[in-house]
């Protein structure tokens, strides 16, 4: 229906390879995800074995089970954005232009690999393993939900819940949108820990990344941050320097020749464009 709507409107949410890259990259993080179950609810049993206590109420267990794992994602989502090495792997997810249902299929592709790793705080909790993952995968479908530019502001919602116009700030390479609203459910934890920016009506939200992708190779389109990375690594520098490299912000350099998106939004704001009274 939104491509339709799209199209009938000369909207130009969607373009034909845009989709076909999202899906190609949601196939890849497929199938890494299904060959990873068995490993992920192995582990998860391990250590839910060895909780210390379980939530009997089913009503109280499933609500406590939404916010415990909403809040886990939003640390991982955050060590994704501020951490390189992590980056690396979260990076596909918003290297597209576009910004529409599809992109919300456009996964990070090795995040299986590690992902079980933070989900165990909550096996230890006593919550079964594939009750994380159901959890998981209900969460995930809202996320893919809230990727759609149809929807403006939704009111009383904005204030507690990751809305469209929410997670469009999220996928903006603007300055002051930069690394921004990364709860997936509830956009309460942004609130709490100072990343939540709202959707400005003054400033367009403006869609990919800082330094855009210019190729068309599938494979570079997964690597290309990794090749990066390993390329500044490579440079005859002090170990510090290239543990900064490998795990400091996207975008830091030890030359100024690059900058992180917190040096990019003090920029913004020491310019004549940042408002005296900022929303």
């Amino acid at each position: 229906m939104e491509m339709l709507f799209s199209n009938f409107r000369s909207k130009g949410y969607y373009s034909v390879r845009g989709t076909i890259y999202n899906i190609y990259l949601m196939l890849l993080n497929m199938g890494l995800d299904l060959v990873f179950l068995f490993i992920t609810v192995g582990v998860l049993g391990f250590f839910y074995e060895m909780s210390l206590f379980r939530i009997s109420e089913p009503w109280v267990y499933w609500m406590v089970l939404l916010i415990i794992e909403d809040l886990v994602f939003y640390f991982l989502h955050y060590v994704d954005h501020y951490v390189r090495f992590f980056w690396a792997v979260h990076v596909t997810h918003h290297s597209s232009e576009e910004f529409n249902l599809t992109v919300g299929f456009r996964s990070s592709v090795f995040q299986p690999l590690y992902r079980f790793i933070w989900f165990i705080p909550i096996a230890l909790c006593g919550f079964k393993p594939m009750d994380i993952m159901f959890m998981y995968s209900i969460t995930q479908i809202y996320g893919i939900l809230i990727h759609t530019r149809m929807i403006g502001k939704l009111g009383f919602f904005e204030w507690f819940m990751a809305t469209p116009s929410h997670h469009r700030v999220h996928h903006g390479s603007n300055p002051r949108y930069l690394d921004k609203n990364l709860g997936m459910v509830f956009i309460i934890w942004d609130r709490l820990f100072g990343t939540f920016v709202e959707e400005s009506e003054e400033e367009k939200v403006r869609y990919g990344l800082t330094k855009p992708i210019l190729t068309n190779n599938p494979v570079k389109l997964v690597l290309h941050e990794w090749q990066d990375m390993f390329s500044d690594v490579q440079k005859p520098l002090g170990l510090r320097t290239k543990l900064m490299y490998l795990f400091g912000p996207p975008g830091w350099s030890h030359d100024g020749s690059r900058k992180t998106s917190k040096q990019l939004e003090k920029d913004w704001k020491n310019s004549s464009n940042y408002p005296l009274t900022p929303s």
